[in-house]
């Protein structure tokens, strides 16, 4: 009997030992996974052949994928962003590589670092978020590319700008090449982005001729791609929340504005082709296959295969008849052209946006698509 006793006495220990040991064991093999994360699959480079290179605002949309392609070409990626539009999730996947370091900092502010290139990417880009704060867009893109010349001129660094064909404005040329100065409202609802860029254009061509900073300007067309965020009131990211969630696809004015929209990583790859060439001068990378507006909104219909009807509403202020770029210059100087047809991207960013929502619902939000802040009018095809 005695010996029953301790055999169950010894049993019941057991137990009590494995109920704690258990989670622990759990714990151990979690910290195992994470000191075994693995990255994606990154090319190696002799250290003559490795760039340090900064993006600022590489937590965002297109500067997370730059990073994405910086980081697999074998290079050493420094991503500065202040998180007011950028994501720690677009780049969390390069966390602990020995290549990569992620600052949070704002560029309004002096960074000291030692770097080979910039890619200066930093900027609100999306109606809702630079009419919110027209003030800090405005610091942005001229204090804050202040500070990156100063720092390009300090450590002998080239800098990309990732400028815009809103320094266009409501173009009288079409389409659109590299001389045209453009048509823009200098005190209208979006003035403090086109202008914005337009001042940082100036001022990369003041220090490339008074300071001798190599500089590269990128005026970069609509684009598209996973990583947009949901409700940022810009055409494709509107329409395909939209249609996804069975509403009616909002499109202001008569629908007959065109727009030319090019896949991320077309946009990628111009950029780094731009950065790496002797083209000082603006270049326009865009798709140069123009659609309406409504034509934009059944195609979506259409791939979401939505029942969601097609609402017209009054038009916005300023808003662009049509947007297309001459690309003749990219494909002459720099061999670059977007390949990614429209459907096979949308068809990705549809998908990207599925997902999007089950996160969403599953963390008890679900975005809506918000109208730029327009004291006049309304939000603008973007």
């Amino acid at each position: 009997m005695s010996r029953f006793i301790q055999d169950n006495g010894d049993q019941k220990v057991e137990n009590k030992i494995e109920e704690v040991i258990a989670p622990l064991r759990e714990k151990i093999r979690e910290l195992e996974k994470s000191f075994t994360q693995k990255y994606p699959p990154v090319k190696f480079l002799s250290e003559k052949d490795r760039k340090r290179i900064l993006i600022t605002g590489g937590a965002g949309f297109v500067g997370s994928h730059l990073t994405d392609k910086l980081m697999m070409d074998g290079h050493e990626v420094t991503v500065v962003d202040n998180f007011f539009t950028g994501r720690k999730r677009n780049v969390e996947h390069w966390i602990g590589h020995e290549n990569f370091e992620l600052i949070n900092h704002d560029v309004v502010e002096p960074l000291y670092i030692e770097v080979d290139q910039i890619y200066h990417l930093a900027s609100p880009a999306s109606p809702p978020n630079y009419m919110y704060n027209p003030i800090k867009t405005l610091k942005t893109n001229t204090i804050g590319t202040l500070n990156m010349l100063g720092l390009a001129k300090r450590v002998g660094a080239r800098l990309l700008l990732a400028s815009t064909s809103e320094v266009y404005g409501d173009p009288e040329v079409h389409p659109q090449n590299e001389d045209y100065w453009g048509h823009v409202n200098p005190i209208g609802p979006r003035a403090c982005y086109d202008e914005g860029k337009r001042v940082a254009e100036t001022m990369c061509y003041a220090y490339m001729k008074q300071e001798g900073v190599e500089v590269r300007v990128a005026r970069i067309f609509n684009t598209f791609g996973p990583r947009m965020h949901m409700n940022d009131g810009r055409v494709v990211s509107n329409f395909i929340l939209q249609a996804l969630q069975g509403e009616p696809l909002t499109v202001y004015g008569p629908g007959t504005q065109t727009r030319a929209f090019q896949y991320v990583s077309d946009l990628v790859n111009g950029l780094v082709a731009l950065m790496n060439s002797n083209v000082s001068s603006p270049v326009n990378l865009g798709n140069p296959e123009e659609h309406s507006i409504l034509e934009f909104a059944q195609l979506i219909k259409k791939l979401v295969g939505s029942g969601s009807e097609i609402q017209f509403l009054s038009e916005a202020q300023d808003d662009p008849q049509k947007r297309k770029p001459d690309i003749k210059k990219a494909k002459l100087l720099l061999g670059w052209e977007p390949v990614v047809p429209l459907e096979e991207g949308l068809n990705k960013a549809i998908h990207y946006f599925r997902k999007e929502l089950e996160y969403q619902a599953n963390n008890q939000y679900i975005p809506k698509p918000k109208p730029a802040r327009i004291k006049k009018g309304r939000s603008r095809h973007n």
